[in-house]
């Protein structure tokens, strides 16, 4: 390999990493100012990750977010044999813990996908298999990933949505939601409160990748007959505690 191409390569690197990191704040001048790369260059490189599904544009067409392909790449290191194995295990260990269903889940654009779950031995419990996609505004996982992003990003991400009423719990207008990511903002704790399904409540806290960044939340939900919403939260120091060995997996 050159050093041509070696640099290139670190510089498409660097501006993937900076991309991720900024959460889709950054523009491409601002990429290319952050990284002291000319702007015809920066453009360049943005243009040919943009095309290989590496990154692409936010609504606004501006801001620089992952695109799928990145997305895959790092869906992939939760799916390492050794990493989900180990992953799996502190969640299976949780769930016998505490006695309900647990999820690992991760967000793909508006959406929440469970990642992985061990279910409860309830015979009455909420059904939903790996893999299933659930709406950002009604679930607790879905509102602690909109919490925790910069609040441009969140806006223009609430904008898009369509906050439709699943439940009557459901909060359907900006202003509410907002409200309600305020204080999960501050908390690090989400919760469903029948927002998503009637009946159930589920509380979420988020998983830190090495930068610090959410990469997933680990959520606990249960019918509201068995375990009240208060009941549920008092669960949340074991979460954490959860939530810490998974991070520690992923820095290994």
């Amino acid at each position: 390999m050159s050093l041509s191409t070696n640099s290139t390569l670190l510089r498409a690197i660097a501006l993937m990493e900076e991309v991720i990191k900024g959460e889709g704040t950054l523009t491409a001048a601002e990429l290319g100012k952050r990284l002291d790369i000319t702007k015809p260059t920066a453009h360049r490189l943005l243009g040919q990750l943009e095309q290989e599904g590496l990154i692409r544009r936010d609504l606004s067409g501006r801001h620089l977010i992952p695109g799928p392909r990145l997305k895959r790449m790092a869906f992939g290191a939760l799916s390492n044999p050794s990493v989900n194995a180990s992953i799996r295990a502190v969640l299976k260990r949780l769930s016998e813990r505490v006695g309900e269903t647990c999820n690992l889940t991760v967000r793909d654009e508006h959406e929440v996908i469970y990642f992985d779950r061990i279910e409860t031995n309830w015979p009455v419990r909420v059904q939903l298999a790996p893999g299933s996609r659930l709406p950002l505004h009604c679930t607790s996982s879905g509102k602690l990933f909109l919490a925790t992003m910069p609040p441009k990003q969140r806006q223009g991400l609430i904008d898009s949505l369509t906050l439709a009423p699943y439940t009557p719990h459901t909060l359907v207008t900006p202003e509410a939601l907002e409200e309600s990511l305020k204080h999960i903002e501050r908390e690090r704790v989400s919760t469903d409160n029948e927002e998503f399904i009637e009946g159930m409540v589920a509380v979420a806290v988020p998983i830190h990748d090495p930068s610090n960044r959410v990469l997933a939340c680990l959520a606990i939900h249960a019918p509201c007959m068995r375990q009240p919403l208060e009941k549920l939260l008092e669960l949340v120091p074991i979460m954490r505690e959860s939530a810490r060995e998974m991070e520690k997996v992923l820095e290994e």
